[in-house]
């Protein structure tokens, strides 16, 4: 209950009381993630629904839904998407491309790859605004899935890149079969809304998996703006798959 807490404290807005970070409950709650982000998803797509039944415009409604997800995690997936964008973006060893992204500027990789991503996100809700009950579905599975990749970021046999920070107090900490499970456990859920929901999760799972070589490559490790940027990227693959065909 205690990594539960602290899952809910590191991961959204709400008031929990806090509790001193240690290895083994950032550990925890890297596990408690995807519960976190289901809960998430659920409060944003029904507020999804709710913007469509008073009439807003099915793309307003997806860019205010995004808004709200992104406040409601204090920005935090969002900035690591950007950051890691940039440092992907730069040249030079990993050291430079640790700096970048530390500087905290927003970058034309960073503004490129956000304006793909969430406008993507905000299309793909978009077209689930009129669907009901299945949009709150849809939107917890696909921010569920998002999290589940944090634990993949995090697994054995990966390295911080750098000393401290969120990076630092996870590397390491989850066996492969955990994120494996979560997955697993995702895409068979998703075959209640459809056959493209599972698929959708495959293709976040597939992204994550590729991005944390990649990054693991070029910065030497993993960091915490890599755990951001791998939910981000699972989350759109999941909603682009269910509303796609």
């Amino acid at each position: 209950m205690r990594s539960l807490r602290f899952a809910l404290g590191l991961l959204t807005v709400l008031p929990v009381r806090p509790v001193e970070p240690t290895a083994r409950l950032g550990a925890g709650a890297l596990r408690w993630a995807p519960v976190v982000g289901a809960a998430l998803g659920a409060v944003a797509g029904g507020l999804l629904i709710g913007l469509a039944a008073l009439g807003v415009p099915p793309l307003v409604a997806g860019l205010l839904t995004v808004g709200f997800l992104a406040l409601a995690t204090r920005g935090m997936h969002v900035d690591g998407l950007a950051d890691t964008a940039d440092g992907l973006g730069c040249y030079g060893p990993p050291e430079r491309a640790l700096a970048v992204m530390r500087e905290g500027g927003v970058g034309a990789f960073a503004v490129v790859t956000l304006v793909v991503v969430l406008g993507a996100q905000a299309a793909a809700l978009a077209e689930l605004a009129s669907t009901g009950p299945s949009a709150v579905a849809a939107v917890a599975l696909a921010a569920a899935a998002g999290r589940a990749g944090f634990c993949w970021v995090a697994r054995r046999g990966v390295p911080a890149a750098r000393p401290g920070g969120l990076g630092a107090l996870v590397a390491g900490s989850q066996p492969w079969w955990v994120p494996a499970a979560w997955w697993a456990a995702l895409a068979a859920a998703g075959l209640a809304l459809g056959p493209r929901a599972t698929i959708g999760v495959a293709l976040g799972a597939a992204l994550v998996v590729a991005l944390s070589w990649h990054t693991a490559r070029r910065f030497g490790g993993m960091t915490g703006d890599v755990l951001g940027a791998a939910g981000e990227l699972a989350t759109t693959a999941v909603l682009v798959a269910v509303t796609s065909g």
